[in-house]
């Protein structure tokens, strides 16, 4: 049997306010496309397959649309609800949409309630004992809300998925007396490397509860979803990360999928699937002049475009000049390197020195964007200070 593992669609996502549903409409054609080429049984998606709770009519319209054409390529699909999901939501028709081939596992009362698929013996061996996959999935659980369901209070991430997981291995200990059994674990969760332990309950990274590796010990195969980066945290616990980058930190991921295949004698490969991303991502820093001038640069024409400028002042109309050879520029920012001709006084200290009205607003200028206003700019706020005078004097 041929599984599938992806995860973290985020369906309705924009990438800095360019919408992508059409990228992701691009990706959903290659998922299938690869289904039916790889001959895939089963698509394991690890949650957060929208980006929120109340995605859009067209966005929704799209998962319809994704999970039709899967099932119809001929694979079952198991569908855990991340953090950006609402389980209810999500999980709403699931008893309907078992019978089409469409499992979700959404409710922390269907943790140990797995999907069994019979593994058929390898060509050469049908004399081989029966064995089964049971595929169980673990939503995002968020410990204030589903502590007491689980029996942990005070819950944290650690205590909740170590019940969910400890769920799990009792379901599979009971199978296990009829035959063999083969296990795969969807999660959305952040997983460390660290191992458990009563002392250290609940590791957190970035404000944000991780959980140890060891959970997972005795599963088959672990799922995860949570992570936007493709790794392997072991051979059998993998994150399978976003189809598509969805920041500009995301510029250097090659984004694919696992493939992974299952048979009576448990996982006996995985290897790499790699989606082709409609518009590359492009990270560039150095001074306007060089960055308009050079060829080195001529690929990221066609890129959205994430640009540092690191001339000593900022160049006026940067933004403007900058699209005119890089269209998609969509993140600009200044990292000056240094007005080395004067000395880096602070704003506090300019303003004391000021002599007059026309002084202090050319040294607000000189402070927020690093250079100083040249004669036409001087000129014009020198006008407009003398309109301001003439309307308080008339007053």
């Amino acid at each position: 049997m041929r599984l599938l593992h992806t995860s973290d669609w985020h369906l309705g996502r924009s990438f800095h306010g360019v919408g992508m549903l059409e990228a992701q409409r691009d990706f959903v054609d290659q998922l299938v496309s690869a289904v039916a080429e790889n001959k895939v049984n089963v698509v394991l998606i690890a949650g957060d397959v929208y980006d929120r709770a109340l995605p859009g009519v067209d966005v929704v319209g799209l998962l319809d649309e994704a999970l039709v054409r899967l099932t119809s390529a001929g694979a079952h699909v198991v569908l855990t609800s991340g953090n950006h999901d609402s389980a209810i939501r999500l999980g709403f028709a699931s008893r309907l949409l078992e019978r089409g081939g469409v499992h979700l596992r959404t409710r922390v009362a269907d943790l140990d309630k797995p999907i069994i698929l019979p593994l058929e013996p390898a060509a050469g061996k049908q004399g081989a004992d029966s064995a089964v996959l049971a595929i169980y999935g673990i939503p995002w659980l968020e410990p204030r809300l589903v502590g007491e369901q689980l029996g942990v209070e005070p819950a944290s991430h650690f205590e909740v998925t170590r019940a969910a997981t400890n769920r799990i291995r009792t379901d599979l200990a009971e199978r296990s007396k009829a035959g063999a059994v083969h296990s795969v674990v969807l999660a959305h969760t952040f997983a460390s490397g660290g191992i458990s332990s009563d002392s250290e309950r609940d590791l957190s990274i970035g404000g944000v509860g991780a959980v140890p590796l060891d959970l997972f010990d005795g599963f088959s195969y672990t799922a995860l979803g949570h992570l936007h980066g493709r790794q392997s945290l072991s051979p059998g616990v993998r994150y399978s990360g976003s189809p598509l980058a969805y920041s500009f930190s995301e510029a250097k991921h090659t984004k694919g999928s696992w493939l992974i295949d299952v048979g009576p004698d448990g996982v006996n490969g995985v290897s790499e699937l790699t989606w082709e991303p409609p518009r590359k991502l492009a990270v560039l820093r150095g001074e306007i002049a060089e960055l308009l001038e050079s060829a080195e640069h001529a690929w990221a024409e066609g890129a959205y475009c994430q640009i540092t400028l690191t001339d000593p002042h900022r160049p006026q109309q940067a933004m403007e000049r900058l699209r005119a050879r890089f269209p998609d520029t969509l993140v600009l920012g200044f990292d000056t390197q240094g007005g080395a001709t004067r000395a880096a006084a602070s704003y506090s200290s300019r303003l004391a020195e000021a002599q007059d009205d026309l002084s202090v607003c050319c040294g607000f200028l000189d402070h927020v964007r690093g250079r100083e206003a040249d004669e036409a700019e001087r000129a014009a706020l020198a006008v407009a200070m003398d309109n301001v005078r003439l309307r308080e004097a008339s007053l």
